[in-house]
């Protein structure tokens, strides 16, 4: 069965964004070496899973760039991914998925996740989450998550949007494997060890 894996940037104090979704953060600490880690890990998926915001975002976003003249060369192997692999948003609100490949997701999110992670594409690749804060959070409460790639950065916030909110229960990982960066991020993979059901 194919895995959901959370790709998150974090502060060092556990912030996903600011209070009101700063992200400048994560962008300044941003390095190519870092660039080619994600490519490398985006290339192991054919399916990203995002909520509605994050979806909208980058909808906006990738569609131009893999053709974009001005785009670093170092990134359009991303973008031509981000553009050709299967997308699968959840949102209550959204009325239609226009960028290429997706759909929307709007039943149980517990079913959905688990037809989306038995569906076999042409290679058994894993399933992607990028940010969407509120569907990771409903993700962990739900016991969907198999690995987490988070993207540790050394800046303090204070105060913003937490990655982990209030647990009904202890849950356990395991570290597969830890890179650090010369911008100083660590990038540390754990695998979610399943909460008894």
């Amino acid at each position: 069965m194919r895995k959901v894996i959370v790709s998150m940037n974090v502060t060092l104090d556990g912030f996903i964004s600011g209070p009101d979704n700063e992200l400048d953060w994560h962008f300044e600490s941003w390095t190519p070496d870092m660039g080619e880690r994600l490519t490398k890990e985006l290339s192991m998926t054919d399916t990203i899973l995002l909520g509605r915001n994050t979806y909208e975002a980058m909808a906006q976003y990738w569609p131009g760039r893999a053709t974009d003249l001005l785009c670093p060369r170092d990134d359009v192997a991303y973008a031509v991914m981000m553009n050709r692999h299967y997308k699968a948003v959840y949102s209550k609100t959204l009325k239609i998925a226009r960028w290429n490949n997706s759909r929307l997701i709007k039943g149980n999110l517990n079913d959905e996740i688990k037809q989306l992670k038995q569906f076999r594409h042409e290679q058994e690749k894993d399933i992607i989450v990028y940010g969407s804060g509120r569907l990771v959070a409903t993700l962990i409460e739900l016991n969907l998550i198999d690995e987490y790639q988070l993207w540790i950065h050394p800046v303090l916030l204070g105060k913003g949007k937490p990655l982990f909110r209030e647990l009904k229960e202890r849950r356990e990982m395991r570290l597969i494997q830890s890179k650090s960066f010369k911008s100083g991020v660590v990038l540390l993979h754990y695998a979610a060890l399943r909460v008894a059901e």
